[in-house]
């Protein structure tokens, strides 16, 4: 068997039959040099987005499982096209849908996790073919109902295949060349890091870095697969997602992200009683609500105060879990605040270097941002802040950190 290269298209690389032409190229290389090529491509710009409106036109309250079975069209469209017009440039080429490899996920639907691929079937399948043209985003059920992975799925698809495959290297065209060390729209002076660290890459995505969907980078670092980020639109190298290195670790801060996507909870005057933090927190985790940051104010009279952060598109589903509750934690108030955000900086150098949160604070300081929360890792730092604040606390902590690195 020859040398598998899998490559995965976005929405804006498949929006229409020009951009389709670019990646058809791209796909020539990899053959040219004599290897078989796995091309999955998400749907095309914004038919994911017309999809979940028609249903909403059709259903206050969208099943599910139908709701993936719609949304996963997307994609199948975007795979019917582009193998149509590879086989009519010569190329050996077919489609595949996720059911038909199959690609085996849990039932999760919307938001489905992969637990096999057969990769038997596939390899079997590069024997007559060059190309097979796979639908990103999706798989399908023990129950064989169409699941979707998630915004983003169509990461997860190529990298989980190329981890399959033992393939050489997954590589993932997008709109933009790579991975900046922070967002090019917010900051001038961004630039684009040449490698990364799966560790960083994962923190990047956890804190709303859009380049990669974060499970896709958590199959990379547990199957040790390449992942080399890259424009559609260009040839110039992008940023090679791989293990650290020692020079990787020279660096303090590698970038700056943020995440708008926040929303502040606090339980006012909680009974600071052993169990009352479990009480709280495991009917959450049971409705799969993701808690970042959480503070426990020091305990006055036997009570305390616990704020933490959720999802904004969950804190009406949290407030409501809290607000049945209240005659088991004895809570005295119940607040939310959907204007806040969180800045990070990150870096694997970090574990290696002190003063990171004092250089970061004084920076916020000195622009006057407050800071409403901390949360820490190995290789991460993170504050709490005005929404308002969010897009100059991301350039000052870019200035103050990567900016005079690169100086």
């Amino acid at each position: 068997m020859n040398n598998i290269v899998v490559q995965k298209f976005g929405g804006t690389s498949v929006r229409n039959l020009e951009c389709m032409k670019q990646v058809l190229n791209k796909v020539r290389k990899p053959l040219a040099d004599g290897n078989k090529v796995i091309v999955v491509l998400s749907a095309m710009a914004g038919e994911t987005n017309r999809l979940l409106a028609l249903a909403k036109e059709w259903s206050h309250t969208p099943d599910a499982a139908e709701l993936d079975s719609l949304v996963s069209t997307g994609e199948q469209i975007s795979v019917a096209l582009f193998a149509m017009m590879a086989k009519d440039e010569g190329l050996r080429a077919r489609s595949l849908l996720g059911f038909q490899i199959p690609i085996i996920s849990n039932d999760s639907y919307g938001k489905a996790r992969i637990e096999s691929i057969d990769s038997a079937k596939i390899t079997g399948m590069l024997a007559d073919y060059d190309v097979l043209v796979l639908a990103g985003f999706q798989g399908v059920d023990p129950g064989d109902r169409i699941t979707t992975l998630g915004r983003g799925g169509s990461d997860t698809s190529a990298v989980a295949v190329a981890a399959a495959l033992k393939a050489q290297v997954c590589e993932i065209y997008t709109d933009v060349p790579g991975v900046f060390t922070t967002d090019p729209n917010i900051c001038a002076d961004a630039k684009k890091l040449d490698r990364v660290s799966y560790d960083e890459m994962l923190e990047m995505a956890s804190m709303g870095a859009k380049v990669l969907q974060i499970r896709s980078v958590e199959f990379a670092k547990k199957y040790n697969v390449a992942v080399h980020v890259r424009s559609t639109f260009s040839d110039e190298p992008g940023t090679i997602v791989t293990q650290e290195d020692a020079n990787m670790e020279a660096v303090q801060v590698s970038g700056v992200a943020y995440d708008k996507d926040q929303a502040q909870v606090t339980l006012v005057g909680v009974l600071d009683e052993p169990g009352v933090c479990a009480s709280i927190f495991t009917p959450i985790a049971e409705s799969k609500i993701l808690v970042d940051m959480i503070v426990q104010n020091p305990s006055k009279d036997g009570r305390t105060d616990i704020t933490f952060t959720v999802p904004r598109a969950d804190v009406d589903h949290t407030l409501k879990i809290l607000e049945a509750l209240k005659k088991d934690i004895g809570y005295l108030a119940l607040l939310s605040d959907r204007g806040v955000s969180k800045v990070s900086v990150i870096g694997v150098g970090m574990r290696n270097h002190s003063g990171v949160a004092a250089q970061a604070f004084r920076a916020l300081r000195d622009e006057n941002i407050n800071i409403l929360m901390i949360s820490t890792s190995e290789i991460k730092l993170s504050c709490l802040i005005e929404d308002k604040y969010t897009e100059l606390a991301v350039r000052t902590l870019h200035q103050t950190f990567v900016g005079s690195e690169q100086q």
